[in-house]
C-alpha cells in the first residue's frame, strides 16, 4: 500500500516550489530508464536507407543532450552537473529499445534526467521515421532503477518491466546489444 506524505514540491499554501536541497550532502546518484518505440517491420527494413540519416545514432545523441537539459524542460528540476550519460538504442524485430544510464555526485537524484533521455531519444526515432509511418508508438516509458539518496535504492521488479519473451533484460547492465 502506498502511503501519502506531504508533497515536497508544494508549500503550505499549495503553491508550487523548487525543493531546497542545500542541506543535503552530495552523494553518488545513478538512474536507468527505458522506453520502446514500436514500429512495423516495413519501417524497420527501411531504416538503413533513411534519407535523414541513421535514426538510431541521432536518437542516442539527442537522448544524451536531453539529459543535460532536463531542468530547462521540467520546471522544478534542479540543474545538475552530470558525470555520466549513456543512451543505448537497440534495433529489435518489432521496434527500437532505448535504455539510458545517468550518474552524478549531487544532493538530488537523476531519475528525471534518465527518463528525459529515453523520452527524447524515442521522440527522435519517431521524428526521423514518421514519414514512413505515422502509427509508430512510443511505449513502456519507466524508471528501471535508481541508487543513492535519502529514499534509498529502487529496482523495478522484472515482471513489471513489460519485456517480451526473448527481449534483453533492461535491468541487467550489460544485457542490451550495442546500437546498430
Amino acid at each position: 500500500m502506498i502511503t501519502r506524505k506531504k508533497l515536497s514540491h508544494y508549500d503550505d499554501a499549495g503553491a508550487a516550489r523548487m525543493v531546497d536541497v542545500s542541506s543535503k550532502s552530495p552523494t553518488k546518484r545513478t538512474a536507468r530508464a527505458h522506453a520502446f518505440v514500436k514500429m512495423q517491420p516495413a519501417v524497420i527494413a527501411q531504416l538503413p536507407s533513411n534519407p535523414k540519416g541513421n535514426p538510431l545514432e541521432i536518437a542516442r545523441v539527442a537522448g544524451i543532450s536531453a539529459a543535460k537539459r532536463t531542468s530547462d524542460l521540467i520546471p522544478l528540476c534542479h540543474p545538475l552537473m552530470l558525470s555520466h550519460v549513456d543512451v543505448e538504442v537497440t534495433l529489435e524485430s518489432d521496434g527500437v529499445r532505448v535504455i539510458s544510464s545517468v550518474a552524478t555526485m549531487a544532493a538530488t537524484g537523476v531519475e528525471m534526467e534518465a527518463l528525459t533521455a529515453v523520452s527524447i531519444a524515442a521522440l527522435t526515432v519517431y521524428d526521423m521515421t514518421k514519414a514512413l509511418d505515422k502509427g509508430i508508438e512510443i511505449q513502456d516509458l519507466y524508471l528501471i532503477e535508481k541508487t543513492g539518496g535519502k529514499s534509498g535504492d529502487y529496482q523495478r521488479p522484472a515482471a513489471a518491466q513489460g519485456l517480451e519473451e526473448g527481449a534483453p533484460d533492461a535491468s541487467a547492465p550489460d544485457s542490451a546489444p550495442d546500437a546498430k
